[in-house]
């Protein structure tokens, strides 16, 4: 009996470009909310009333931190190189709307995950991508445990998904206030940003 050939299954990966075409195209459901990660399709965790409230609040002070010539942007894209196109929750840029009218901002000075069920792939995966292309700001919103978890200093590590991680770390409970990186002369107050 004559063996059989073997075939090893592999996934098909998307570039930036093919992921925006599909979006053109009309591919994916108008309720699906998809980002494009390191060239693979990942639907993103739906969004109950307590981490849409928390997006919004999280907008509204950084808005207030920033002040004028920032854009803060809720649950926008952001192309962070030819096979990433992940949509954060809340991103600070420089500038206004209309500097982004033809093509996504690319390098956030600040950018926040508001994590529930998603906590775990926000920490590491997401982490490691904004690593790698080198955010040197990033926030998780952790309602799990209600505190906010702050990472910079990013640097080269092969174990980390993406081969990036940050090796700075702090967790700020609901009564701590928190700086951001571009705004030195500001402070957020993390109960403000907690449904």
């Amino acid at each position: 009996m004559p063996a059989m050939a073997s075939y090893e299954t592999r996934t098909r990966r998307f570039s930036r470009a093919e992921y925006d075409r599909l979006i053109e195209l009309g591919v994916f459901q108008s309720d699906e909310h998809i980002e494009l990660i390191g060239g693979e399709l990942m639907v993103a965790e739906p969004k109950g009333a307590p981490h849409y409230t928390a997006v919004v609040k999280t907008a509204g002070a950084l808005e207030a931190a920033f002040g004028p010539g920032w854009y803060v942007r809720r649950e926008g894209p952001v192309g962070l190189d030819d096979d990433s196109e992940p949509e954060p929750d809340v991103a600070v840029v420089p500038g206004s709307p209309d500097d982004y009218s033809r093509a996504h901002p690319s390098r956030p000075v600040l950018t926040v995950e508001v994590s529930e069920s998603s906590l775990a792939a926000d920490r590491h995966r997401k982490g490691s991508l904004y690593a790698r292309a080198g955010l040197a700001d990033y926030w998780v919103l952790n309602l799990v445990d209600r505190v906010l978890e702050v990472y910079r200093e990013p640097a080269a590590d092969s174990a980390a998904p993406f081969g990036w991680r940050y090796t700075r770390s702090e967790v700020f409970d609901a009564a701590a206030r928190v700086t951001p990186l571009a705004a030195p002369g500001s402070s957020v107050s993390v109960l403000l940003l907690l449904p």
